[in-house]
């Protein structure tokens, strides 16, 4: 059997794993260790060890830690509710309510957070009853949640853009620059899109009603956040601190944040520390194994035949990016994020340094494609975050995130045409 029948025998393996409910990490190392031993038997194992060493000992994963253990903190202390009622007040005059509170909610959060699913599950837990109470439409309220909760891994700091550059050696503080033009167009997108449903359908959203519209306690409410996202993405496009040395300095800061503005305790802090234990050696693990997925996939010289079958077929910079987008178009239906990018990055990025495209800017393409496949059935993962929030049928998840979806694709042909949206700010930084 040739090494391209091989690869695909074993990405078959791969599929059915999935299919067969078997956890990612562990998905992912068997297909990567049965590939190694059909490709050179037991021998082949004999890199394993360099292998564990060297995927593990990486600085730029030093921030993952960092940056999920600030977001946790937040989170338990209580202060994720302090600013969603802070940026209730601030978007009173805007049509939707508070279905543009989870928007805007959800992207500052993002500034703290680094992950979709903390974002979509901090917002969402303190969104929905309320949304619930005021009866705003159940399908929209649902579907602005998750969708929102997209923006965790795409405004700086993001947990997929750390990922990325371990795995490409691209600079995370670029990457991060690099998130904050293509965050605020896909912000602006779902507000407007919100604004349109609102001004359209009276129902959508019945408005707010009798609570304090002081602009000076509203500020005062999101005065923790802006504190801490100066500090941190701040620092780092100043150039004083490395996002490692930033993340170190936010979870320092987040400390003396909530126990002013928040609820401080040693239960708060064993809270965020078991927590953040869980989520990153979830993510680490997936790391891990797509190492050994990438060593066997180097082992074999498949990622050399790749681009050269790609670049023989003609098809171009543009017809790749498609043909990406395609990819992680049906990944999304059975992977999540974080194995979509595990996965795919260490076997298409020599193929973007043939093209010649700019790594930064496919970095994020990459990680809007993933954005995509966070609310994309059946494994979108901000779907079932939001749906065991809220209870009811998964249906009204679904179908309210659908106008969503389209918004993101219309944003990645925006950036895909127009680089500089991505491009512009690492460039003046760097």
């Amino acid at each position: 059997m040739g090494p391209e029948l091989l690869f695909a025998f074993v990405m078959l393996i791969f599929v059915f794993l999935l299919l067969a409910g078997l956890a990612i990490p562990f998905s992912i190392a068997a297909t990567g260790l049965t590939y190694l031993w059909l490709e050179g038997g037991l021998s082949a194992f004999n890199g394993l060890g360099l292998i564990s060493w060297g995927s593990m000992n990486n600085f730029t994963l030093t921030a993952l830690p960092l940056f999920i253990l600030m977001a946790e903190i937040l989170r338990h202390s209580g202060l994720s509710g302090r600013i969603y009622n802070g940026l209730s007040r601030l978007v009173m005059p805007i049509p939707g309510g508070l279905l543009q509170t989870n928007i805007i909610g959800s992207a500052f959060f993002s500034a703290i957070s680094g992950s979709s699913m903390a974002t979509a599950a901090a917002i969402g837990s303190v969104a929905v009853p309320q949304l619930e109470e005021r009866g705003y439409n159940r399908q929209l309220s649902l579907g602005s949640l998750a969708a929102g909760g997209t923006l965790g891994v795409l405004i700086p700091p993001s947990v997929g853009m750390i990922i990325y550059g371990s795995f490409t050696d691209v600079s995370v503080a670029k990457l991060f620059m690099a998130g904050i033009g293509p965050g605020i167009l896909v912000t602006l997108l779902f507000s407007s899109y919100i604004m349109f449903a609102a001004l359209r359908r009276k129902d959508v959203a019945p408005g707010l009603g009798g609570e304090d519209k002081s602009v000076l306690i509203a500020l005062w409410e999101i005065a923790p956040f802006t504190l801490l996202v100066m500090g941190t993405l701040g620092s780092i496009y100043l150039g004083y601190a490395t996002p490692t040395e930033a993340a170190g300095a936010g979870c320092v800061l987040s400390l003396f944040v909530s126990a002013f503005f928040g609820r401080l305790s040693v239960v708060v802090i064993w809270a965020s520390l078991r927590d953040t234990i869980l989520v990153v050696g979830n993510l680490l693990f997936i790391v891990y194994a797509a190492f050994i997925f990438s060593y066997a996939v180097s082992y074999a010289g498949i990622g050399e035949r790749l681009t050269q079958a790609l670049v023989d077929t003609g098809l171009g910079p543009t017809g790749f990016i498609i043909a990406v987008f395609l990819l992680y178009l049906v990944l999304g239906c059975l992977v999540e994020s974080i194995g979509m990018i595990v996965i795919t990055v260490p076997l298409l990025f020599p193929i973007v340094i043939g093209y010649g495209l700019d790594p930064v800017w496919f970095g994020i393409m990459v990680i809007l494609f993933v954005e995509l496949g966070q609310i994309t059935p059946p494994v979108g993962l901000n779907l079932f975050v939001i749906h065991n929030i809220a209870g009811g049928k998964l249906s009204d998840v679904l179908a309210g995130a659908i106008p969503f979806m389209g918004l993101l694709f219309m944003a990645i042909v925006l950036i895909a045409l127009f680089p500089q949206i991505a491009l512009w700010l690492p460039n003046q930084m760097f």
